[in-house]
């Protein structure tokens, strides 16, 4: 499941930087979330952490985007394999 963030979002700037996969970015109005880098925090951490620091909890789970634990699992390694090679 990636997560979205709804309208409620106040631009506090607070989850952006605590996404390991930079899946958090500035949309026309509200700060979004690209679904195919979102493992809602799988691999890394163990609570999403853009939930976690969000002031006014409007980051939920996406329902277009259902993903299980090992869909998650292997999107991180790939985004981590992706990663390495850009870096090489």
């Amino acid at each position: 499941m990636a997560l979205f963030i709804t309208d409620e979002c106040i631009n506090c700037d607070v989850c952006e930087p605590e996404c390991p996969n930079d899946a958090i970015y500035m949309g026309l109005e509200i700060y979004e979330i690209d679904p195919t880098k979102c493992t809602e925090c799988v691999g890394h951490f163990d609570e999403p952490q853009c939930q976690e620091v969000c002031p006014v909890e409007c980051i939920p789970v996406s329902p277009e985007h259902i993903e299980s634990p090992d869909q998650l699992m292997r999107k991180y390694e790939h985004l981590m394999s992706q990663k390495d090679q850009s870096s090489q």
